[in-house]
């Protein structure tokens, strides 16, 4: 999925200037990388908010319109208040078709339900992690990825992130440096 955001330069810079942003209903953010240099722009608060929302938005490439300008970006980096429902700030980094990038990709769990430790020996899954650090290029990110934990019993307890199926193109950073982590786990379940 693409999502296209329309943005207009900042030229003022600074905690006064944000926080008169801020109480215009504006947000400040940065986009940077590539060849350009860092750019401050400002964009609107409440569609930005309830755009960050969705889970797919963070793993998509974005289509950032700067004063009529399009560039290609990612969201690298969200600031969010402690306790109001306000977005601080927002990083966007420039990608191209070619650039490798290393970002957290969300993990959604299928099968547990019709898991033979959950099922037939009444044992419960727990979700070690929720999401996983991928190195791709930028046009082959994954909205998810899927762990399969229909083979979960008292016998196979722990679901690692090398039973993940991955995306071709796609590598786990965690495996790469040769740790292979618990991304879920039975328990409770007794062998009948």
């Amino acid at each position: 999925m693409t999502y296209t955001i329309e943005a207009q330069a900042r030229p003022q810079q600074g905690t006064g200037a944000s926080r008169r942003l801020r109480n215009a209903g504006k947000l400040p953010a940065i986009v940077y990388g590539g060849s350009k240099e860092p750019q401050a722009i400002v964009l609107e608060h409440n569609s930005m908010y309830y755009t960050l929302q969705e889970e797919a938005f963070h793993t998509s490439l974005i289509q950032l319109s700067i004063d009529g300008k399009a560039e290609q970006v990612l969201v690298r980096s969200v600031n969010y208040h402690p306790f109001k429902q306000l977005v601080l700030h927002v990083d966007f980094q420039r990608v191209d078709n070619n650039t490798e990038v290393e970002i957290r990709v969300p993990l959604h769990f299928v099968g547990a339900d019709t898991s033979e430790g959950v099922k037939l020996q009444g044992g419960s899954v727990s979700h070690i992690l929720n999401e996983a650090l991928v190195r791709c290029v930028a046009t082959k990110i994954p909205e998810f990825l899927t762990v399969d934990l229909s083979g979960l019993n008292a016998g196979h307890a722990i679901a690692h992130l090398s039973d993940i199926k991955l995306p071709e193109g796609v590598s786990l950073s965690s495996l790469a440096r040769g740790d292979d982590l618990a991304v879920a786990s039975l328990n409770g379940a007794k062998a009948g």
